[in-house]
């Protein structure tokens, strides 16, 4: 579904905000700041347990959008909003600096059986239930897009990203511009979340 003239006009001030934000960040700061995420993240950013996701080379704009968002209370998670509630502005832009900094390790399970037909879903999408091709926002190469905050999706947790698929589908995270992904995720079967999610961790 594409948003109204006006609410693109805002979408695109909003990432140019975080662009410019973010590129006056001090990666070494957040690397100080981001000790206490290492148990769930991991020292280098590629998180060890799948139901948590990779933040290493992440862009640093959907991060900084994300950790507003907690602490705003627009995306619910208690582990995550206690964590940020002490952040000031500038330790989230170079938290989000710091991760976007560092290098992406592939995920090392993933259901190759499903590759295929998330490969079909991702750069086609699903006809039949209008579903357009995941592609568009996250581009070819599922490395997202940065400006607009769209997250990369390469080489993420296939677990992390059913997880998150079905908190849109139930509307648990509501968070997405102009429901984009509450839409998009309504319309697919859990089978189809999984399809997608192994052809994006077969990603690198």
């Amino acid at each position: 579904m594409n948003p109204s003239p006006f609410k693109a006009v805002l979408i695109g001030l909003s990432s140019l905000l975080l662009a410019g934000v973010a590129s006056a960040a001090d990666i070494e700061a957040g690397k100080e700041k981001t000790v206490v995420c290492q148990s769930c993240h991991g020292p280098d950013g590629n998180s060890a347990n799948p139901i948590w996701p990779k933040l290493a080379g992440q862009h640093a704009s959907y991060i900084l959008k994300q950790l507003r968002e907690f602490k705003a209370g627009k995306r619910q998670d208690p582990t995550m909003q206690g964590m940020v509630a002490a952040l000031t502005d500038e330790d989230m832009v170079n938290i989000a600096a710091y991760y976007q900094s560092l290098a992406l390790k592939a995920p090392a399970n993933f259901d190759q059986a499903l590759v295929a037909k998330g490969q079909d879903i991702y750069r086609g999408g699903i006809a039949e239930t209008s579903v357009a091709a995941c592609m568009g926002c996250h581009g070819p190469a599922g490395t997202g897009n940065g400006p607009a905050a769209y997250p990369s999706l390469n080489a993420q947790h296939p677990e992390y990203l059913v997880a998150q698929l079905k908190k849109f589908k139930d509307a648990s995270r509501n968070n997405d511009t102009g429901k984009m992904m509450r839409n998009v995720a309504n319309r697919m079967s859990d089978q189809e979340m999984q399809a997608v999610a192994a052809y994006l961790a077969a990603m690198k």
